[in-house]
């Protein structure tokens, strides 16, 4: 029996052995137990279904039965509502037995439920960023929470690149003035490529950060490739992996997994779909069906990547590659669980996949995963938060609004001078009025974010861009993209692996009333949130298989075959290292091409800023790994775009932001009140990541090889 272990208090210590049969405590439980007991901010990084989730709970459970703590003592976040709702029956499998209560709270709770008795808060609140922000602005039930001790985050690395990340540091340091203590932050994740910077974004230099990383225990994966162009025979082959087993078929977008559930139904027993857009039930009864005895198969996005436990897995099969190194992981660490071998098969399209599927299980081996950076302009969360703070003291003054807001830690790098700019900015457009030196929300603000009782400034996610699709009784079947109802291109749909036809469409309240029907041509799309395509670490290691002819994979016969086949039309002189600049003659006149490997959005950046410099009739095209120049001369044009490419290596940032267009506001909720300098500044650093392209730019070498591509 282990030390830990027998150091716990008496019930914590029955109900693991009782009712989990357990004896001892795994590795990461142990070594998380003894940083968190310190008092340190920890985060814990360890393979899917390694126990991460008891890590936590555990010291925290013990600290609370042995000093008799009461009321709300530990907040667990996560980025998912059905993450919440997964873990729930776990959280109280370990607090139930042992006397302490659990509550959910978030937007799927009935709103009577999210609530209780004065005096009788739980220990456990479990809630999303966002119903936290909700929760905050309710004075009686949020004074239960100033006894909170610690705070668990789960799937961290979901949160840290993006705009809710930089929301619940807000709430993070929110709970510290609350408190008047900093509180003790747990986070817990399975993929970081940079685990100390991301501890020292999860503590925020407040106390000490201690890392607890556990490797997987080294253990047989089985892999197999399907590589095929005829659609029809890689549906075969699907159904022949998967059927009779306990299977999930990851795709890469909501359309695909539609697309596949309609050429699979009928051939898969027991085949479901789980996608964002479709219902909560929808996705509930899809996770709910590993319970059969017999096979299941659910065909799913990124939406199971994260920690919802749906049992022992025989196979999970990814349909085309990932985009990241970090997703595969996610999604093999479904497989092989408890004693078994990991199994993943590829079904893939192309050589070209295949080198990139190759790619990804090379990283995975060399241990690379992707980096996480969080954003360095926080504008658009810094204007929730203004709005949030006027809406919350009705009159406020500059001085007391800046103070207030300027000293969160994520806000470190607003100067003084660039909140007045914008507290100006929003004055003179209307969202903010005065009355002498205090400031007031105006009529725009009312306009932009009033809507049922200002709801939307507590969250920091757009969600203006979906219908919700119903039935005439009122039953949710999920959410349509805005731009595919309103093309009226069709008024029948594929949602949720079936059929509907849409008869009625009310913008007012984007609904759609749907009723079952329509025909087999039943299509649906959702726009893309952002930039698709393969992470830089992917595309880096493709440049590495490139240059040395092959992968250093075990691969049988066919599949090297496969591979060289794609290879041969890349050229000899590639290395590991540099970008390649090469003139060649095609059907339409001479092309050059980059070979850059640097993904889509460094290459969308240098077609934009080649666009601009070759100017004339020149048309540049982007891949994840190739530039393509057309129509830019017929004489010494390869020459010439390198030259340019050497001229854009020393470009700065203000003459890179000169050229490039600035998108609409609309992937940033709040961004549109920005002033039109800072959302061009915002635009170079979250949508065309100025900075990184810059860096990137002058570390590479940039080589100019004259005349032919290998046909």
């Amino acid at each position: 029996m282990s030390s830990v272990f027998s150091s716990l208090h008496e019930s914590l210590q029955q109900v693991l052995a009782q009712r989990l049969e357990w004896t001892e405590l795994r590795e990461v439980q142990e070594r998380t137990y003894s940083a968190v007991v310190t008092g340190n901010d920890v985060l814990v990084i360890a393979p899917t279904a390694g126990g991460k989730s008891e890590a936590a709970l555990i010291p925290v459970i013990d600290d609370i039965l042995k000093n008799g703590r009461m009321g709300v003592t530990c907040l667990y976040i996560s980025p998912l509502k059905a993450l919440i709702n997964d873990q729930e029956d776990r959280f109280g499998a370990f607090c139930i037995p042992t006397s302490l209560s659990v509550m959910k709270w978030h937007g799927d709770v009935p709103k009577g439920d999210r609530s209780w008795k004065d005096g009788e808060p739980p220990h456990f609140l479990m809630i999303t960023p966002e119903s936290l922000e909700v929760l905050l602005q309710e004075k009686k039930l949020s004074s239960d929470l100033r006894r909170v001790r610690t705070i668990i985050i789960d799937e961290l690395h979901a949160f840290v690149e993006s705009d809710r990340g930089v929301h619940l540091k807000v709430l993070l340091d929110r709970m510290d003035r609350l408190t008047k203590r900093p509180v003790q932050r747990i986070g817990l994740s399975a993929t970081v490529g940079n685990p100390e910077e991301v501890l020292a974004w999860l503590s925020d230099g407040r106390k000490r950060g201690e890392l607890v990383v556990v490797q997987n225990t080294p253990k047989e994966k089985q892999f197999q490739f399907i590589v095929n162009a005829e659609e029809k025979d890689r549906i075969n082959a699907l159904v022949r992996i998967v059927d009779g087993k306990k299977a999930l078929v990851f795709v890469n977008s909501r359309g695909v997994a539609e697309k596949l559930m309609k050429e699979s139904a009928g051939r898969i027993r027991n085949l479901h779909i789980h996608h964002s857009s479709l219902s909560p039930a929808t996705r509930k009864t899809s996770e709910e069906a590993f319970s059969s005895t017999e096979g299941a198969c659910i065909i799913c996005t990124s939406t199971l990547e994260l920690g919802i436990d749906i049992g022992d897995l025989d196979v999970v099969v990814q349909v085309g590659p990932p985009n990241s190194v970090s997703s595969f992981l996610q999604r093999m660490g479904r497989s092989g669980r408890r004693g078994k071998s990991a199994f993943v098969a590829w079904v893939l399209q192309n050589p070209c996949e295949l080198l990139c599927s190759l790619a990804i299980l090379e990283c995975a081996i060399q241990k690379e995963v992707e980096n996480l950076i969080s954003p360095k302009k926080p504008y658009n969360v810094l204007l929730q938060q203004i709005f949030l703070y006027m809406y919350n003291h009705s009159r406020a003054s500059r001085r007391q609004l800046a103070a207030s807001l300027l000293s969160h830690p994520v806000f470190s790098s607003i100067e003084p001078e660039i909140f007045e700019q914008i507290i100006t900015h929003l004055i003179a457009s209307g969202y903010v009025t005065t009355d002498g030196e205090m400031v007031m929300l105006g009529t725009e603000a009312e306009r932009m974010f009033g809507h049922s009782n200002w709801k939307e400034l507590y969250s920091v996610i757009s969600g203006g861009g979906e219908y919700r699709a119903v039935t005439p009784e009122g039953e949710v079947v999920g959410k349509l993209d805005a731009r595919f109802v309103n093309s009226r291109n069709s008024e029948e749909i594929s949602l949720g692996g079936r059929n509907w036809s849409m008869v009625k469409c009310d913008e007012g309240h984007n609904l759609v009333v749907v009723i079952p029907g329509g025909s087999d041509s039943s299509r649906i799309f959702w726009t893309s949130a952002g930039e698709s395509g393969f992470s830089p670490l992917v595309c880096r290691r493709i440049q590495k298989i490139c240059a040395r002819g092959g992968s250093v994979l075990p691969l049988g016969e066919h599949e090297q075959e496969i591979l060289q086949n794609v290879l041969v039309r890349v050229p000899e002189e590639i290395n590991e290292d540099g970008l390649y600049v090469i003139e060649q003659s095609g059907k339409k006149g001479v092309e050059v091409l980059i070979f850059s490997f640097s993904g889509s959005r460094f290459n969308r950046l240098l077609t934009l800023l080649l666009q601009d410099r070759l100017g004339g009739r020149a048309q540049v095209r982007y891949n994840d790994f190739i530039v393509k120049v057309m129509h830019a001369g017929k004489e010494g044009t390869g020459q010439r775009v390198t030259r340019v490419i050497q001229e854009i290596q020393k470009m700065g940032k203000d003459e890179i932001g000169s050229i490039l267009p600035v998108p609409q506001a609309h992937g940033w909720k709040f961004a549109c009140a920005l002033p039109p300098e800072l959302l061009s500044d915002l635009t170079l650093s979250a949508y065309y990541h100025a900075e990184e392209f810059m860096s990137d730019m002058k570390s590479r070498q940039v080589l100019f090889l004259k005349e032919v591509i290998p046909q």
